[in-house]
């Protein structure tokens, strides 16, 4: 196998991107195949005063939502949801009062979790305006709960559930809500309980929720969004929640995407399920599909080649993990800055996949 040219190729180009002004600061990159016979593990730039390490913990932003979509997924194998559930089955009445009103018809009781899970449901999104105000006013807090109140308050509706895909952390905030109503449990104890405790992330947990089960020798990642470390803004973790929140260094997440794709946490139909539930009706990215939080790379004639196919997960912070089934590739990293969220998938499928492409 020709390990060292696909090493050298693709950490070259990380250097390169990682070096090509001055964001981002810290950079990450982990990937793996046993097929192709590669372990590589990158880190490039300063993280305030000390070197960026590939042993940091990061906090891979959306990437999250996966985790979200997974508990949802091991508690329908437990019998205890169905994906078609209406939310207001597992919701109290004043949360779900006037949730979905569009067009003066009230539509709260029409959305399913899978609606959720999709990002069909129709509801806007409170993270951008909340995270706003967060920055404007250090001291401002609020709840998931909260937040979800204060959009029905402040953001109307864009759609009728089911009709149309709106990428959303308020979703993700209610299937929060639904998991803690099932379990009689917090969201971040039922995530170590499930994800990370089973999978021996050691090192993982939930910012501003919980500790690891090991503290790691290196500090957390910072993640920037407007020049701003998002780590270092008060109850931030409130608005990520659900959302995101999973913080573990990138070897963690590589474990537990392994667990995912070889069928340890839930059945491989569920996951089938979770990838090609799909939709793209009005979905942002050209190429892209959207399951139950799993991005897909999609072929496009001319454009992407059928062998570029991929599925993972995407984070505004540039974070991605995804696998790549042609080469059996694990392929996780962040750019930990806002602007880099186009960038980092380029960079995925330009000057990762296509290396790997041509070694397997």
């Amino acid at each position: 196998m020709k390990v060292s040219p696909i090493a050298a190729k693709i950490e070259s180009s990380f250097q390169k991107q990682a070096r090509s002004n001055k964001k981002p600061r810290n950079t990450y990159l982990l990937v793996q195949s046993d097929k192709l016979d590669i372990n590589l593990q990158l880190a490039e730039g300063m993280d305030g005063a000390i070197q960026a390490n590939t042993k940091q913990p990061n906090h891979l932003a959306s990437v999250g939502k996966l985790f979200t979509a997974t508990l949802i997924s091991i508690l329908y194998e437990k019998g205890k949801l169905d994906f078609n559930d209406t939310i207001s089955a597992y919701l109290d009445a004043d949360l779900m009062d006037g949730l979905h009103i569009y067009k003066g018809k009230d539509y709260s009781d029409k959305i399913t979790i899978r609606h959720l899970l999709q990002q069909t449901s129709g509801l806007n999104d409170v993270f951008d305006s909340l995270l706003k105000r967060m920055l404007d006013n250090p001291v401002f807090q609020i709840t998931p709960r909260e937040a979800i109140s204060w959009g029905k308050a402040h953001l109307n509706p864009v759609a009728a559930p089911g009709k149309r895909h709106y990428y959303t952390d308020t979703n993700y905030y209610l299937l929060g809500l639904i998991i803690e109503s099932i379990t009689s449990q917090p969201f971040h104890e039922v995530m170590h309980e499930l994800i990370f405790e089973p999978l021996e992330m050691k090192h993982a947990y939930m910012h501003g929720f919980s500790k690891p089960e090991i503290k790691s020798d290196y500090p957390a990642a910072s993640l920037y969004v407007e020049e701003v470390d998002l780590l270092t803004v008060e109850g931030v973790h409130q608005i990520d929640y659900a959302g995101g929140s999973v913080v573990a260094p990138l070897d963690e997440f590589l474990v537990f995407m392994r667990s995912l794709v070889n069928h340890k946490l839930i059945k491989g139909e569920t996951l089938e399920r979770m990838v090609n539930d799909d939709v793209s009706k009005g979905f942002p990215q050209v190429g892209f599909r959207y399951g139950y939080a799993v991005w897909k790379i999609m072929p496009i004639p001319i454009l992407i080649p059928k062998q570029y196919y991929c599925w993972g997960g995407v984070g505004i912070t540039g974070a991605f993990m995804f696998y790549h089934p042609a080469t059996a590739s694990y392929i996780v990293g962040t750019f930990n800055d806002a602007s880099y969220n186009r960038k980092a998938l380029q960079f995925l499928v330009k000057k990762v996949i296509k290396e790997l492409l041509r070694y397997q």
